[in-house]
């Protein structure tokens, strides 16, 4: 933490409030969002009594909500929970039964609840508040696409130099391990001013999937003056030049489902997804799945070196989700509690886990409960918003594309929140979002022809028309 981290911190407060003032409240919240996910400082932030320190996106919410309150406070009134509001409920409330449950007390849980709360519950309240219908997840679509084009030539920079931006500005590296994360295929993994360098893959992957559909759909044709096919070029380039398999692999899939969607009309591969996705973590919680032959695999026909790093992690999930079975419904809570630990050779407890994917964490920390509910409030919008609102013929349409782009991103995120913990604010806002158009009837797609333009063409010659009787007229009177 430096003097100039914090000084950033401290200013947001105010550049959020002006953002209030010059967009709309629903375009204020969105640039709000972004501007702190891309150049807000990590790892700093100010205690506050009772309720959750001041520090990164949690200091946006805040910005965010007394704006609201300053600016917007009739929005407030408008919201109307729903049944897909159910697990978002659930996921931010869960800390305070683990607490109960472990005897820490109602204080620590009511502090647990309060930070779930912000760091999740508030991004998704967001989106249901300002985002619950298809213009509002085309503007969120657009000033993703905008963000992504800030990140460029700041991705590019240190792909090139190293991951500097941050330690430059703020004075220290983003994330803990340094540059030691980073040198990745023969250069340099960026970090720019996010947690880490697979957070900025995750984020550029999603850019550019959003801009690649969009670009399909027809459904934009510039940002800023840079034509979209030129702007699709650059940013799977940036992707690439990311250096993070895992975004390679979420760029591929994401594809494949948009693709499918079009083609055949069907949303089979993003449900198919889904349920992968839902075997693995019952597979993963129940200590069934065996990821021996998944290793073997990645071994003989991909990377080893990959393959060590993958049977790495299911080694360490699997002593870890046999802990949390011992506390299966709410987990173990807070402070360490749901890791692994050994006596070493002086009769010291040392932690011998390594949590690396938010599911692991979730599961040890908030038992099944809390695995369930964080996983469905991602998935269930994703899933519902093609099986009950907009089915995938529609996806393609450019009233539909934006929010069919970001509903498939949700799912992603999911994916890989199995495999890494890079906890992104904007997916729980597209939750939010993609939710409240789940719960509305669905909008009219038809395009209005544009008749007032004919109209007008004929106006003239109706005039003439006019004139020419009214000319006759009075040239009759004139020969009576």
């Amino acid at each position: 933490m430096t003097p100039q981290a914090q000084l950033a911190l401290l200013l947001w407060m105010p550049v959020v409030f002006y953002l209030f003032t010059v967009f709309t409240p629903r375009k204020a919240v969105i640039v709000s969002f972004i501007g702190g996910l891309l150049f807000l400082p990590q790892r700093t932030g100010f205690a506050l009594p009772l309720i959750p320190d001041y520090a990164g996106m949690v200091a946006t919410c805040y910005g965010i909500i007394l704006a609201i309150l300053v600016y917007d406070s009739q929005r407030l009134s408008s919201f109307q929970p729903g049944w897909i509001d159910l697990p978002m409920l659930i996921w931010c409330i869960c800390p305070f039964a683990s607490s109960i449950t472990n005897g820490l007390g109602a204080y620590d849980g009511l502090n647990e609840t309060l930070s779930q709360m912000a760091t999740w519950g508030l991004p998704y309240y967001l989106g249901r508040l300002y985002l619950g219908n298809l213009a509002g997840l085309r503007e969120l679509a657009l000033c993703i696409l905008k963000g992504g084009m800030i990140y460029v030539p700041l991705c590019l920079w240190e792909g090139r130099m190293s991951p500097n931006l941050h330690l430059m500005i703020y004075g220290y590296f983003p994330h803990s391990s340094g540059l030691s994360q980073a040198i990745r295929y023969g250069g340099y993994r960026p970090n720019v001013f996010m947690q880490h360098g697979l957070m900025v893959g995750m984020w550029m992957m999603t850019v550019a999937l959003v801009a690649f559909w969009l670009w399909k759909a027809g459904a934009i044709k510039k940002i800023w003056g840079v034509s979209i096919n030129w702007l699709v070029v650059v940013l799977l380039f940036t992707v690439i030049w990311c250096r993070s398999t895992g975004a390679y692999m979420y760029l591929v899939l994401g594809i494949i489902i948009l693709f499918a969607a079009k083609w055949w009309r069907t949303s089979l591969p993003l449900l198919l997804l889904i349920v992968g996705l839902s075997y693995y973590l019952y597979t993963g919680a129940t200590g069934t799945f065996q990821g021996d032959e998944i290793v073997s695999f990645m071994s003989e026909k991909i990377n080893p070196d990959r393959a060590g790093s993958l049977e790495f992690r299911f080694d360490n999930e699997e002593i870890l989700s046999e802990k949390a079975r011992q506390q299966m419904t709410f987990g173990w809570g807070g402070w360490g509690r749901n890791r692994v630990y050994e006596e070493n050779w002086r009769g010291e407890l040392v932690d011998i886990s390594v949590t690396d994917s938010l599911w692991i964490i979730a599961f040890g920390v908030n038992g099944a409960v809390g695995l369930a509910s964080v996983t469905a409030s991602l998935l269930v919008p994703a899933a519902s918003f093609g099986l009950l609102r907009y089915p995938p013929r529609t996806w393609f349409n450019p009233k539909v594309a934006p929010a069919a782009v970001l509903a498939v991103a949700l799912a992603l995120f999911m994916l890989d929140c199995v495999l890494n913990n890079m906890f992104n604010p904007v997916f729980p806002l597209i939750s939010g979002g993609i939710s409240g158009v789940v719960l509305k009837q669905p909008e009219s797609l038809k395009t209005k022809p544009s008749r007032p333009a004919v109209a007008k063409r004929s106006l003239p010659r109706q005039r003439q028309r006019l004139n020419g009787k009214q000319s006759l007229a009075v040239g009759s009177k004139l020969s009576d």
